[in-house]
């Protein structure tokens, strides 16, 4: 597809935003964080999604139908181990009596309410602007998205690392209003090594959370070329190596 402008919600690593304006394209990060310095609207997109839902003025006003929005929506709240706090099974949890569990197991089950409601409303406030959007989140079983979301995946990526990344995490991509290229990518692409996570905080300085998230500037580039460019600029990269 081509690209005026690339929107990347939920990003404050720079890593998808910078591999886009590599490749010629004007990109920015959006996220009500900015640990490393790379998010250019630090904004609330919860806030800004329920504003664009109820018709109000939001970002969503300044991104055209020639723009691509790609989010990588929290998914902290639809992971299996969610569901195991839901129902204190977590070690922290031994000693608690029937009151904590339950008020702790209500505030989880509301914030993984909150963030699908939000998500739902993403994707209607994106067919209703006609905004060509990609939501990324892990494919792991199991998973809230893949037992109530009504969407399915547009791309199962279940191993990561064979496109440069240095984890296998399987992630899903819904594509919406738009569909996925599948651009052959040519070079070899060797795995960037293997790291645990102790040494990628040591290495990264990156808490646990956002370790979860991390995505290598390799694979980045990669699923842009493959995915996301259309076969014609692809192509036209090949030919200036």
């Amino acid at each position: 597809m081509k690209i005026n402008k690339a929107w990347c919600f939920f990003e404050q690593t720079g890593t998808f935003k910078n591999e886009f304006m590599k490749l010629g394209i004007p990109a920015v990060d959006c996220d009500i964080l900015n640990h490393f310095n790379q998010t250019d609207h630090q904004i609330d997109l919860f806030d800004e999604i329920q504003k664009a839902y109820t018709g109000k003025m939001s970002i969503f006003e300044h991104i055209s139908t020639n723009d691509l929005i790609f989010a990588f929506f929290p998914c902290t709240r639809f992971s299996c181990r969610v569901q195991l706090n839901a129902r204190c099974e977590m070690p922290q949890a031994r000693n608690w009596d029937d009151s904590k569990k339950l008020d702790y197991s209500k505030d989880i089950v509301e914030g993984i309410s909150k963030n699908y409601d939000r998500l739902c409303k993403l994707c209607m406030v994106a067919r209703s602007y006609r905004l060509r959007l990609i939501i990324e989140n892990p494919y792991t079983q199991p998973h809230f998205l893949t037992q109530y979301f009504p969407l399915k995946p547009s791309i199962i990526d279940v191993d990561r690392t064979m496109r440069g990344d240095v984890y296998k995490k399987p992630t899903k991509y819904y594509f919406i209003n738009c569909n996925p290229e599948h651009n052959f990518c040519f070079e070899n692409i060797e795995n960037e090594v293997k790291r645990t996570v102790e040494k990628v905080i040591s290495d990264e300085t990156m808490t646990r959370e956002e370790m979860r998230n991390f995505i290598s500037p390799v694979y980045a580039n990669r699923f842009i070329r493959e995915f996301i460019l259309d076969e014609e600029k692809e192509n036209d990269k090949d030919l200036s190596l």
